[in-house]
């Protein structure tokens, strides 16, 4: 029998178009506040390590807000959830890495204004990224095993109920 916590989850599973909604506003919302974050930070230590260490706190803060806003997990976001995450979060910090150095070539002395139009350009490129592989690969997950469990405690046919099914295998290979 289904249990009301799956049956829940997959009830919460939202669509594409709404998935994405909810992870431009809970991602973009993190995203705008790390490059405040990022750029306050950069004052006292090098830019590319306050990257790092905002990366990763946002990473954190923005796993758990997907888990269970954007992609309707139903829950806290697992472990395995984190560390896929952060594989497309890494992807999304060397793509903000390499448009500021690009910046830093391109431009002598950039404003603070130039700076944030950059990094925001770049996340928001990676960020499409990142919301492809969250919701194909790291929170589908749940959505197919739920699927799974559904099918499995699904009733049988009656016309199923009655049939003899061989027990060896060579009888299996056979009837297949």
């Amino acid at each position: 029998m289904e249990s009301t916590q799956s049956r829940s989850r997959r009830q919460s599973a939202p669509g594409a178009f709404t998935a994405f909604a909810r992870f431009v506003l809970c991602g973009g919302g993190v995203g705008v506040a790390s490059s405040f974050a990022v750029t306050a930070l950069a004052s006292w230590i090098p830019w590319v390590l306050a990257n790092a260490v905002v990366a990763v706190v946002s990473t954190l803060l923005s796993t758990e807000l997907h888990a269970r806003f954007t992609f309707g997990a139903g829950g806290r976001a697992t472990w395995r959830q984190h560390v896929q995450s952060a594989g497309s979060a890494v992807a999304a910090y060397v793509v903000t890495c390499v448009a500021m150095l690009l910046l830093q070539l391109v431009v002598a002395a950039p404003s603070a204004v130039l700076e944030q139009v950059v990094y925001l350009s770049a996340s928001a490129l990676a960020g499409v990224a990142r919301f492809a592989v969250l919701r194909l690969v790291v929170f589908a997950r749940n959505r197919s095993r739920d699927a799974v469990a559904a099918r499995a405690a699904a009733p049988v046919p009656a016309n199923m109920a009655g049939a003899s099914v061989p027990a060896d295998p060579a009888a299996l290979c056979r009837a297949a």
